[in-house]
């Protein structure tokens, strides 16, 4: 009898289609990560650890970073590619709350083309200026901008980066339309050019690397835009507490899959991801890296951020005319 019933189990196994025996076994391979930017800065100290976090849960995972277009570039290539869950992106703010409203040259949309799976983490940004400015804290900053109205300028790291809007937002809040824009093509340059002190000002992704100039004196963190003090720099006020209601900015991370991905492949990778959020030394290597983890990494919270995130941003984007590409 038990005989005739593992039989018959093996001879239903092999009726189902292809597609849901490669679904139940996933994955057979190894998973790859599109990060579509180059290789450094914030998206990295995320996508790597939570590769590595997955090879115990998921198998390999490969991280591909394909930059261009700000951002553009790879989050068409997994738009378009095939729905099996074995190429996912490492999505943020830039590619899909940004560049799907000010770039016409974008062929998907970040709702329709992409099936949420999980939040990784979200990244406070940092108003920082350097040793040379005559301003200790936020207001000190104010007030010195408008004492030279079209004079200074804010640096970022790319035009319709989440650091470029929140300093878009910080101009419209404190009244200063004159105060100029630097565009960089990466963080790196623009944080270059400002430990040299060729450029005064800048919105910039907390990292670990921003903390450390900070707490070592070689740049100044006037203030984050977090709505909360970060966990890893809590002696860092947020803007609002230091006198800017409404300076409230973050950019997130986290991972996407092309749409119509299978819900058994999307809840799989969403599980494993929980998993890895939960354990302390992921956190740790997250928030040594400036970042704060989330605590709700479901495929609909995702889902909802990034709705949110869209509405909140889209009517600034137009009332500045963004466009990147």
């Amino acid at each position: 009898m038990l005989a005739r019933r593992a039989l018959l189990a093996a001879s239903a196994a092999t009726l189902l289609p292809a597609s849901a025996r490669a679904q139940s076994n996933y994955p057979e391979r190894a998973i790859r990560l599109v990060v579509p930017f180059p290789p450094g800065g914030v998206n990295d100290a995320v996508a790597r650890p939570w590769a590595d976090a997955m090879r115990s849960r998921l198998g390999t995972v490969a991280v591909d970073n394909v930059g261009g277009g700000g951002s553009v570039i790879g989050t068409t290539l997994v738009a378009r590619a095939r729905p099996d869950g074995y190429t996912l992106l490492l999505g943020g703010a830039a590619g899909l709350t940004v560049n799907p409203v000010a770039n016409p040259n974008v062929t998907y949309h970040p709702l329709d083309d992409f099936e949420a799976v999980s939040l990784l983490a979200l990244a406070g940004l940092a108003i920082t200026v350097h040793p040379s400015v005559p301003a200790t804290n936020l207001k000190e900053l104010i007030a010195h901008i408008k004492a030279n109205p079209g004079k200074l300028f804010y640096a970022s790291s790319g035009v319709g980066t989440a650091v470029h809007l929140a300093g878009e937002l910080f101009k419209q809040l404190i009244g200063a339309p004159d105060l100029g824009h630097v565009p960089y093509r990466g963080a790196a340059q623009s944080t270059t050019d400002l430990l040299a002190g060729q450029v005064s000002m800048s919105f910039v992704n907390i990292t670990g690397q921003v903390l450390e100039f900070h707490r070592t004196g070689k740049l100044r963190v006037l203030a984050t835009t977090n709505p909360q003090r970060l966990i890893s720099a809590p002696e860092i006020p947020t803007a609002v507490e230091a006198g800017l209601p409404g300076m409230v900015a973050q950019n997130f991370t986290g991972i996407w899959a092309p749409a119509k991905t299978p819900a058994v492949v999307v809840d799989r990778i969403a599980t494993a991801t929980h998993a890895a959020l939960a354990d302390p030394d992921f956190q740790k290597l997250v928030l040594s890296a400036g970042l704060e983890p989330v605590k709700d990494a479901s495929p609909s919270a995702a889902r909802r951020f990034l709705e949110a995130d869209i509405a909140r941003w889209t009517p600034l984007i137009k009332a500045i005319g963004l466009q990147t590409g």
